[in-house]
């Protein structure tokens, strides 16, 4: 087992940091599209006093292409992950280091609160929409819609970065990976605005000044993603060597 000190070395190799700059650009264009979206949605019904289905298709619509898009160009430098749940679901795996994946993290929250202070400083007078619950909702209720949609969304991430479904797989892996985060948008919009990414709410949260219910944003997305790496490699498709076919190279960067 590798010691503390060479796991740490191995999270600032030139390789690794190339992975944190790909894992901040491809986090910063998801979120500002995804909550960019948003914001234009929510002006151009501003005066409507019912609101409108239309604007809920549109988030999805713009939350599925982005999140194709971007893990598309970080892929191959990173493994594409722009979610610290997907993150926290490869470490689960052993797909990456403990200390990488708290650079990934760092990189992915940065780049989250970065998007959204570009949106409020040059929109101006547009509120950052934050992710929240009805009142009628618990948050117990809302974690377990968010584990179940994250659950969901980490999964078809295995499933599209699995080598052993040929090049096909990887070829449409990140239309599959945008494709359920869309639906789970439409599935759980009204409800919790289907976030499935701690780093997009915790950005959307900090810029738009409301933490309110934060912590189901975190951690239903989390218990989500480690089931969701522990059921693909350990019970639906096993691996029969111990070292991993996809998620990450031999030098710890996801592929």
């Amino acid at each position: 087992m590798a010691s503390l000190k060479s796991r740490l070395d191995h999270s600032i190799t030139p390789i690794a940091l190339r992975s944190y700059l790909a894992e901040f650009i491809s986090t910063f264009l998801f979120v500002f599209a995804s909550v960019g979206a948003a914001m234009s949605s929510r002006k151009m019904i501003a005066d409507s006093a019912l609101p409108d289905p239309s604007s809920l298709a549109v988030t999805a619509m713009a939350n599925a292409f982005a999140l194709s898009a971007a893990v598309y160009i970080s892929a191959s430098v990173s493994g594409g992950h722009v979610n610290p749940a997907v993150t926290f679901g490869m470490a689960v795996g052993g797909h990456i280091t403990i200390p990488m994946a708290m650079f990934y993290w760092m990189a992915q929250m940065l780049a989250s609160v970065m998007a959204c202070l570009l949106l409020k400083t040059t929109t101006v007078g547009q509120q950052i929409p934050v992710h929240a619950i009805p009142s009628e909702m618990t948050g117990f209720g809302a974690a377990v819609l968010e584990g179940v949609m994250t659950f969901g969304l980490v999964y078809t991430v295995y499933a599209s970065a699995d080598r052993r479904r040929g090049a096909m797989g990887a070829n449409i892996g990140p239309l599959a990976i945008g494709f359920i985060a869309g639906a789970n948008v439409l599935a759980s919009g009204p409800f919790t605005g289907g976030s499935m990414n701690p780093a997009c709410s915790f950005g959307a949260s900090l810029i738009g000044g409301s933490f309110k219910n934060q912590a189901v944003y975190w951690v239903g997305p989390l218990i989500g993603a480690a089931v969701a790496g522990i059921v693909y490699d350990n019970v639906v498709f096993p691996f029969q060597s111990p070292d991993s076919l996809r998620g990450v190279s031999n030098d710890g960067v996801g592929v």
